[in-house]
């Protein structure tokens, strides 16, 4: 072992005694805000800060508010939270406790469930624990010594971990008689923990695996500061009256029924002119930039889900049937469909590039555990496209398609972030295929300028994708459209133009959504404006009030005339207080309320309410059809 090392830190190379901690160098130089150091890398490998260092090299400081810093915090959170739990519930057996956005979860096996009096005293238990500022101790295990230790603990959770993990050594964690299975690194002590909150339990399967034990996961949230932690909460109480499944209910949008089967969405009235709205959008702006449109079946023969790879890479997501003794697989998707219809007749280089446009039905075979709302559903309506084009026609495709995405979000609202996801370990294609596709897509987000974050293998098997992840008003992220290029396919159904040389070459299939799943895009916008959709997108644009019974006949006069004026309007002539009725126009998020009285029916007007205004003003009809389509063009 070397008596010295050189270790580079803060523009300075410096020799230290070999063994010397991240510590006993920081307390070298003069640090700002060291209670903020969570731990350190070396040389790219993040380490505990009471680590001996052995090797020579560059040595950076973690600090609590980074996102290294954070998963470290949140991660520690879990330890503490397994250690007041096995402190409260001895005979509990610990799991895995991973971080998560936002906070943390340790899965638990329990003789019963966790009630919400449990999480309190866990909680309580926990603080005991963060203000004892308990140290972090590592220590490594031989493989077999760390089996041993874990099986004369009851740990069997952990024994079966080690017994998969590939290595003569192991790492654990203790904080006072607690001691966990982990690499590291965590916080110098428990007291760095300075916010959080356990949220609630649900249940979650061992290893994900239905046919093992359910166990019970506990959730909670940890921030470096009780300010963030506040904000962080505040958040989700905004979210909660944002939830689309609770508006959905409210304004009489969807359901979702057990007695229909989980995943399937049954849309109300207002629901389907509210998709229609949104798809109707969808089919104009597609045929302004060139697409045509398409539609394919429900349902094609399984050999042509062989051919495509989906049988072997994707059949566990798919639903199939027999038909006349021969098999068939519902779609998941509609690329195969589209690939018939280009391979319909022969194709010239003057034909390309074509773009096949399909707001097309799927069906995906997603667990029951999953399913949420209108996020996560069985059957489903993806804006679905493919371009088949020339290589050289290649990045200006996917610049078009970029720029498309950027124009919708801009008119729905939506900042958003790009990912570009490469080849997954079970895919189809060559390496060449791969590293073409891939290059393709670097080189449109390089010649825009995009700032894009690589999600290594999480490609789709037949191709890598550039993933447009969109943030809504409470800031959080969504996954919605992609772009994903494609040698492949086009291979393996034989897909050829004829070149100008009069050689037939293979085309390029760019596979790409805008919106995505259309049921999953509404039930983000949504909750993006909290149910209050903006005027071109509201299904209901309007509603007239009466005062008494003696104006309903200027009413329905009003309603006939805002109808031929294309404003979706209703009627509201009960028999009720103007007062109680405009609340009610207010709870149902109308954009405009429009008041018949005495005085307007004297004068020849309408007193016009606005959503979110307190005050009424008087107009003609005729300005405030002028006012409602100015609105409505602007898309406001």
């Amino acid at each position: 072992m070397k008596s010295s090392i050189e270790i580079q830190f803060q523009d300075q190379l410096n020799s230290y005694p070999a063994g010397a901690t991240p510590n006993d160098i920081i307390d070298t130089v003069s640090v700002k805000n060291r209670s903020d150091i969570v731990a350190a890398e070396i040389n790219g490998r993040p380490v505990d800060l009471t680590t001996p260092l052995t090797e020579s090299g560059t040595l950076d400081l973690i600090v609590v508010d980074s996102a290294k810093g954070l998963d470290i915090l949140r991660h520690s959170s879990a330890h503490i939270m397994a250690q007041a739990v096995k402190e409260l519930f001895p005979e509990v057996k610990v799991t895995i406790g991973p971080s998560i956005e936002d906070g943390f979860y340790y899965d638990f096996d329990v003789f019963r469930p966790f009630t919400p009096e449990d999480l309190e005293k866990i909680e309580s238990r926990m603080k005991e624990i963060v203000k004892s500022r308990l140290p972090f101790r590592r220590k490594v295990m031989s493989r077999d010594e760390a089996i041993r230790y874990f099986e004369e603990t009851g740990e069997t959770y952990k024994v079966e971990i080690i017994g998969a993990i590939d290595a003569e050594d192991v790492t654990l964690y203790s904080q006072g008689e607690f001691t966990d299975l982990c690499r590291g690194p965590h916080i110098p002590n428990s007291g760095f923990v300075k916010a959080f909150k356990l949220m609630k339990v649900a249940g979650a399967y061992w290893r994900g695996d239905e046919r093992n034990r359910m166990l019970q996961r506990i959730y909670g949230a940890a921030f470096p500061s009780k300010e963030k932690l506040k904000k962080h909460l505040d958040l989700i109480e905004e979210a909660k009256k944002r939830d689309h499944r609770k508006l959905g209910k409210e304004l009489d949008l969807f359901s979702i029924l057990d007695e229909a089967g989980p995943g399937m969405v049954i849309w109300h009235p207002k629901g389907a002119l509210l998709r229609y709205l949104v798809e109707d959008f969808e089919r104009k702006e597609h045929l302004k930039r060139g697409y045509e449109l398409v539609v394919g079946p429900q349902i094609l023969k399984r050999e042509l889900w062989e051919k495509s790879g989906h049988f072997e890479n994707y059949r566990e997501n798919m639903y199939f049937t027999n038909v006349d003794e021969i098999d068939y697989g519902i779609k998941p998707m509609n690329c195969l469909a589209h690939m018939l219809i280009y391979k319909s007749r022969i194709r010239s280089y003057r034909d390309l590039p074509i773009r096949y446009f399909e707001l097309g039905v799927v069906h995906r075979h997603e667990k029951s555990g999953v399913l949420h709302g209108l996020l996560r559903v069985r059957q489903f309506t993806q804006d679905d496209a493919h371009i088949l084009c020339t290589p050289e026609q290649l990045n200006d495709e996917i610049l078009n398609i970029i720029n498309f995405v950027r124009d919708v979000m801009g008119i729905f609202g939506f900042e958003y972030t790009m990912e570009l996801s490469t080849r997954p370990e079970k895919s189809i294609g060559t390496d060449e295929d791969w590293d073409r596709a891939t290059n393709a897509l670097k080189k449109a987000l390089l010649d825009l300028g995009v700032e894009h974050e690589i999600n290594e293998g999480d490609g789709a098997f037949y191709g890598p994708k550039i993933d447009i992840k969109l943030k809504d008003a409470l800031s959080r992220s969504w996954q919605c459209a992609t772009i994903q290029c494609d040698f492949t396919l086009p291979e393996r159904f034989g897909l050829t133009y004829v070149d100008k040389d009069g050689e037939r070459k293979r085309p390029v299939m760019i596979h790409r959504v805008v919106l995505g799943a259309i049921e999953r895009f509404l039930g983000v916008l949504i909750e993006h404006y909290a149910g209050a959709f903006p005027l071109w997108l509201a299904p209901v644009q309007a509603v007239v009030m009466t005062i008494t019974d003696r104006h309903d006949a200027y009413a329905r006069d009003l309603k006939q005339r805002l109808d031929e004026n294309n404003v979706r309007v209703e009627l509201d002539d009960r028999n009720e207080k103007i007062g109680f009725k405009i609340r009610e126009a207010r709870n149902r998020k109308i954009p405009y309320m429009l008041v018949v009285g005495d005085k307007e029916i004297e004068e020849n007007r309408i007193g016009v309410r606005k959503r979110g205004q307190d005050n009424t003003v008087s107009m003609t009809v005729d300005e405030f059809v002028s006012q409602f389509d100015n609105e409505v063009k602007s898309r406001l």
